[in-house]
């Protein structure tokens, strides 16, 4: 039996956490996330805005393109929480620990020619969460969607013994300017 029959644990979560991001409410990417331990999923989360609250596409437009904030910074004045975070919080509402488990990000950046893939890394916010969170993995796909993991303890000890800055493994969606101020509204979005 030479042909793979089935896919890889790595590859059947992966593929759960890309239907979870099809609920993504942000008009730049989508992402979705799911925590397993013990071979069983114990938190899921996509990119959207807090409960109760308008996303982008409610409001028609994003705040961080409006004020020409470039990708990768100033996270907190997205209307946004990220897939792995809601993921994080979802677990922490539910009463669930995160202890020795595994985090699965998919993540794409919206364009005009499709979903494109991105390497599906944590921002720096997440990647403290991760690490608190007591999850020892993490894997996502990367620009040409394929898996990538990495150990949550080796990010811990480059931090502990370099910088935050140092760190090689960082999130950056690529955006171009043009792609950017093309996302500003959800009607551009929907347009393309």
């Amino acid at each position: 039996m030479g042909e793979q029959y089935r896919p890889s644990k790595d590859e059947y979560y992966l593929n759960i956490a890309k239907e979870v991001a099809q609920r993504s409410t942000c008009l730049s990417v989508k992402g979705g996330s799911i925590i397993v331990r013990d071979d069983q999923i114990i938190a899921t989360g996509y990119i959207g805005a807090p409960r109760g609250t308008l996303d982008c596409f409610e409001r028609g437009n994003c705040l961080r393109r409006i004020m020409k904030i470039p990708s990768g910074q100033r996270y907190e004045l997205c209307r946004s929480v990220h897939a792995e975070e809601n993921a994080i919080v979802n677990a922490a509402r539910a009463g669930v620990s995160l202890l020795g488990g595994t985090v699965y990000l998919y993540f794409v950046k919206r364009t005009l020619d499709g979903d494109k893939f991105v390497n599906a890394l944590p921002c720096f916010l997440c990647k403290k969460k991760i690490i608190n969170a007591g999850l020892v993995r993490f894997v996502g796909n990367d620009e040409s969607g394929k898996i990538k993991s990495f150990s949550v303890a080796e990010w811990a000890d480059q931090w502990k013994h370099g910088d935050i800055l140092d760190d090689k493994d960082k999130y950056d969606s690529k955006y171009s300017e043009e792609e950017a101020k093309r996302n500003v509204s959800a009607k551009n979005v929907f347009d393309n």
